[in-house]
């Protein structure tokens, strides 16, 4: 398990805990004034697409309609994939060629 994400609010680490897959955890830190929650779990594209992370779903949203990309749309896609590939990096795990 590796620490995918991080939340203010209790409720919402719990919610995006409840959308992963596979092994998971919350763990709290305090500091003299606040509370932030960890979110650990299995790092993979799934578990980042259902809570939200790294524009994943807007990804979903520009490659249905390759077709009809403008230059806006291509700066898009190669900005988005700039982030995977940090992503990938940072977890070990392949980009998707259908991605690409």
């Amino acid at each position: 398990m590796k620490l995918l994400n991080t939340y203010e609010e209790r409720d919402e680490a719990e919610a995006a805990s409840a959308m992963l897959t596979g092994e998971k955890r919350i763990a709290s830190e305090r500091d003299d004034t606040s509370t932030i929650y960890n979110l650990f779990g299995i790092p993979n594209w799934g578990n980042f697409y259902r809570i939200g992370m790294y524009n994943l779903k807007e990804l979903e949203q520009l490659l249905k309609n390759k077709k009809n990309w403008n230059t806006e749309h291509k700066n898009r896609h190669l900005e988005l994939l700039a982030t995977l590939r940090i992503v990938s990096k940072n977890f070990s795990l392949k980009i998707p060629d259908h991605w690409l």
